[in-house]
């Protein structure tokens, strides 16, 4: 249990049982009437942002919600099989918990996997991920009709729009929140 007063960026509320994270908050005490706390909550699985009024001093459910380092070791079957890098532990992951950052994981990868009594909730990617383009046509000079971008096929699967001098072989940053191009990254 928390009080209105103990919230902060990132504590994980239950709330009609489900799980919310914090993510801005603010303290107001208006002129007439009691204060209260507005507050931003995102939804931990699906990723829903809300806005919620709570009264002050209102005592509010809080869940333990650990985070962990984890390498991307293999896919089996479905699963995604992630190693604990201090107990070498290694769990397999569901497919809908890794969910769109599937598209931009490649073996070895360091993420942080956020779990609630033992079971995973979300899978957090680094911010920009670093992939070779496995394949994309070459772009043609003078070509303008598609605002001098092109698709392109990267080493895991995923495809991305990038600039007309990308070439297959290049190797990209990417942004893996949204799959947008960052820049080349020179070998």
């Amino acid at each position: 249990m928390a009080s209105t007063s103990d919230f902060k960026n990132g504590l994980v509320l239950s709330l009609d049982g489900e799980l919310w994270q914090i993510t801005e908050f603010q303290h107001v005490k208006p002129g007439k009437g009691p204060a209260f706390v507005r507050t931003k909550i995102k939804h931990v699985v699906s990723g829903k942002v809300v806005d919620k009024t709570f009264n002050a001093g209102v005592k509010v459910d809080t869940a333990t919600v650990d985070r962990r380092n984890m390498t991307y070791l293999y896919k089996e079957g479905e699963n995604f099989v992630f190693m604990d890098g201090e107990t070498f532990e290694q769990e397999p992951v569901p497919p809908s918990v890794v969910g769109d950052g599937a598209k931009y994981l490649l073996e070895n990868t360091e993420v942080q996997i956020a779990t609630h009594n033992g079971v995973p909730l979300f899978v957090e990617l680094p911010t920009t991920v670093e992939l070779v383009v496995s394949h994309t046509d070459p772009g043609l000079q003078g070509d303008r009709s598609t605002g001098g971008t092109k698709p392109a096929t990267l080493e895991t699967g995923a495809e991305i729009q990038v600039p007309l001098f990308i070439n297959t072989g290049d190797k990209l940053k990417v942004d893996s929140r949204d799959g947008s191009y960052l820049g080349r990254v020179n070998a």
